[in-house]
């Protein structure tokens, strides 16, 4: 049986994933998160359906004429500010469908990430026409945020993802799990996978049952993130490709004396696409979520015969989201370098990174609260 998370995981503020790079410049997030959105975008047509057909909002408004929504893992934006703009109009019209004689319902919007989240250019950014009520609610989405049911539809995008810590055993010398000479369970023993595996579920679990406390009965949870088919290795996609080079690069940096071996083997990306079985196991052992629909996707659908990845647009946009964890290890300088030879790595393997653009490596899933329980 599920517990709800109890109110001491307010204070959540425990070091887990870094935040994206912030500001606005020419290496930021906010300037280098288009892949993403193209990403997202892939699914909203049936996400837009499922909240028409799911989200009752004659129910959610019997008490208060207010639309709480939140988007868990916001980073710095604008990708945050069109999905929740998207979700606002998709809701209007089903208010404008099935309450013509009702007052359209305000709306309030609560941006959340790490407190470290360079929320200052996130709110300079925000668009001064909007149709909501914005807050900020720093902390990790993997304990409580908000007060009880005070949420109507919760929306994450290539978030869950992140996990909140390093799977235990892949920095101890004794266990089955040790990582050596790599970064991510990408090619690596199956026990070390399975500590990643085991992480993600606990984390996805502490998800469930913190916004099970949050989401009113009948609220919605839309997540959309990475995925792989299951039984599928994940060093037969791009990502697996890119955390091998990541690797083999900082090996080779420590062959010169300019960093450690062993401190290679002591870093490890906190980060799992689970394929869908491993999330539908986590959620139907939940007793407070029911999955709605889900589906999986091709995030890379423009590319086509005639159209290639930039390779140093694609590195941009990986070191725009990564580039703080690494930072946080690593001396610049070091980091700086592995970024520089990444794009020529993985240019030299330009043919086999697109063609492990695959369908379904990307998933969607809408939960909804369940009345009772």
């Amino acid at each position: 049986m599920a517990t709800l998370v109890n109110d001491s995981i307010l204070k959540n503020d425990a070091a887990g994933p870094v935040p994206v790079s912030g500001g606005l410049g020419t290496d930021s997030y906010y300037n280098h998160s288009f892949f993403q959105k193209i990403a997202a975008n892939v699914a909203k047509d049936m996400i837009d359906e499922a909240i028409t057909k799911k989200l009752d909002v004659k129910s959610l408004l019997s008490s208060s004429n207010t639309i709480r929504l939140a988007d868990l893992g916001c980073a710095v934006g604008p990708n945050t500010f069109d999905a929740m703009q998207n979700i606002i109009d998709v809701i209007k019209l089903k208010c404008q469908t099935h309450l013509p004689t009702s007052p359209v319902p305000e709306f309030q919007v609560f941006f959340n990430d790490q407190p470290a989240n360079d929320f200052n250019t996130l709110f300079k950014s925000i668009p001064p026409t909007r149709e909501y009520f914005a807050a900020a609610v720093p902390g990790s989405f993997y304990g409580r945020l908000f007060p009880d049911s005070s949420l109507h539809v919760v929306y994450s995008s290539y978030a869950l993802h992140w996990l909140s810590k390093v799977p235990e055993g892949l920095e101890d010398k004794n266990s089955p799990a040790w990582n050596k000479g790599r970064i991510h369970h990408a090619s690596a023993a199956e026990e070390v996978r399975r500590a990643y595996a085991v992480q993600w579920a606990n984390d996805l679990s502490n998800f469930l049952n913190a916004r099970a406390r949050e989401i009113v009965p009948g609220g919605i949870i839309v997540i959309i993130t990475h995925s792989i088919p299951d039984g599928m290795e994940y060093s037969e996609l791009a990502n697996g490709m890119m955390y091998n080079c990541m690797a083999s690069i900082l090996l080779d940096i420590a062959k010169r004396g300019l960093i450690s071996e062993e401190q290679v083997d002591a870093f490890n990306l906190p980060t799992y696409a689970a394929p869908p079985g491993e999330f539908v196991s986590v959620v139907e052992n939940n007793e407070y979520f029911k999955m709605v629909t889900m589906g999986e996707s091709n995030p890379s659908p423009w590319l086509t015969d005639d159209v290639h990845v930039d390779m140093n647009e694609f590195v941009n946009h990986i070191r725009a989201a990564m580039e703080g964890t690494f930072n946080k290890h690593f001396a610049r300088e070091i980091v700086n370098e592995m970024f520089e030879r990444l794009e020529v790595k993985l240019s030299e393997i330009s043919v086999e990174m697109e063609s492990a653009y695959k369908d379904k490596i990307q998933a969607f899933y809408v939960l909804q609260r369940n009345y009772s329980g």
